[in-house]
């Protein structure tokens, strides 16, 4: 039957199709035998299936995802069209690439609190504090748990969500990892360090050249973290959807008026720096070490030749290196 209001496809396609069961069967109404005939099951596969997301309603994530979408499927619709829209195919896929593989990483869990817009990835550190590995909008980790990539491992006041094993692969399918030989066990076999658990820029501080030494020096990778963890707490700033190209060219300005914590405090450092590296630099920068692109893509984008990204990304590193030992000396990373 699909959403009784008129809502782009694009924000509903994706959906599994046990929460389409779901939906027609609790909110537009049709009976298990109707929705057992539409889909050519019996009526108690479409039970099983409806009392499965049912049980799920404890989970905060799950029972604020389902809250969203019943508004769009109800019989009456008379009712308020709820005043958030649900996230569309494109940015679940953009953000997957982006934050699945941040939840890969050991010990990481995405923590969520009901009625907060933003999720965040964190990861307890050796002593004891924890560190933010990324920020996600409410509508998008929404639609992580109803795809089944990410599970409430804790409930509380602060919920807490791990990778699933249909997260862990649908990363390896978005690193093109999918082929496999017949009759291969994905389930079975651990992640690989590289295309998942690291960004582009720590997978390539691991590389050596012909003499042995590391492509990127640990100096550079350092850089590229601290430039990454500004960009991720400058996101937790309400109603954020920033260009950062725009800094590029040096025409944004500072807003924040010099103080150091907080995400208008991040901004400004990422925008700083970016506005150092300027054009080309500060392009690769920002598309392989914040938007966690990698260098074939992003040569690609920019119409250069293949391999060359290797050589301008370090030399933005460099610049980005000595522009944090310039500006801001051996200061806090983040916040």
């Amino acid at each position: 039957m699909g959403p009784s209001y008129p809502i782009p496809p694009e924000r509903t396609d994706w959906l599994p199709a046990a929460v389409h069961l779901y939906l027609d069967h609790t909110e537009a109404g049709q009976s298990l035998r109707e929705l057992a005939r539409r889909t050519g099951v019996h009526a108690s596969t479409v039970m099983r299936q409806v009392r499965r997301y049912e049980n799920r309603r404890d989970d905060p994530l799950m029972d604020s995802a389902l809250t969203l979408y019943s508004a769009f499927y109800a019989k009456d619709t008379s009712m308020t069209l709820p005043l958030r829209m649900p996230a569309d195919l494109a940015t679940i896929e953009a953000e997957a690439h982006r934050v699945l593989r941040r939840l890969a990483e050991p010990g990481a869990v995405l923590a969520f609190t009901p009625g907060v817009e933003k999720a965040v990835v964190v990861r307890e550190l050796a002593d004891g504090k924890m560190a933010q590995l990324a920020v996600v909008a409410r509508e998008v980790a929404e639609a992580f748990v109803l795809k089944d990539w990410i599970a409430c491992r804790k409930q509380g006041r602060v919920s807490m969500y791990e990778l699933t094993q249909e997260g862990r692969m649908h990363i390896r399918q978005q690193s093109g990892m999918a082929e496999a030989p017949a009759g291969f066990d994905w389930t079975g076999a651990s992640l690989p360090r590289y295309g998942t658990m690291e960004t582009p820029v720590a997978q390539m501080g691991r590389r050596r050249d012909k003499g042995g030494k590391p492509f990127l020096p640990a100096e550079l990778v350092a850089a590229a973290e601290r430039l990454r963890e500004d960009f991720e707490l400058a996101q937790m700033a309400p109603g954020t959807t920033q260009n950062w190209e725009r800094f590029l060219d040096g025409g944004a300005r500072s807003t924040n008026g010099g103080t150091s914590r907080g995400p208008a405090a991040a901004r400004d450092r990422v925008a700083a720096a970016l506005r150092d590296l300027g054009r080309g630099l500060g392009d690769v920068v920002l598309r392989v070490c914040c938007y966690l692109e990698g260098l074939e893509a992003c040569e690609k984008r920019m119409g250069w030749a293949a391999r060359s990204g290797k050589v301008v990304l370090r030399i933005g590193l460099e610049r980005l290196r000595r522009h944090y030992a310039e500006m801001h000396g051996r200061g806090p990373m983040i916040g």
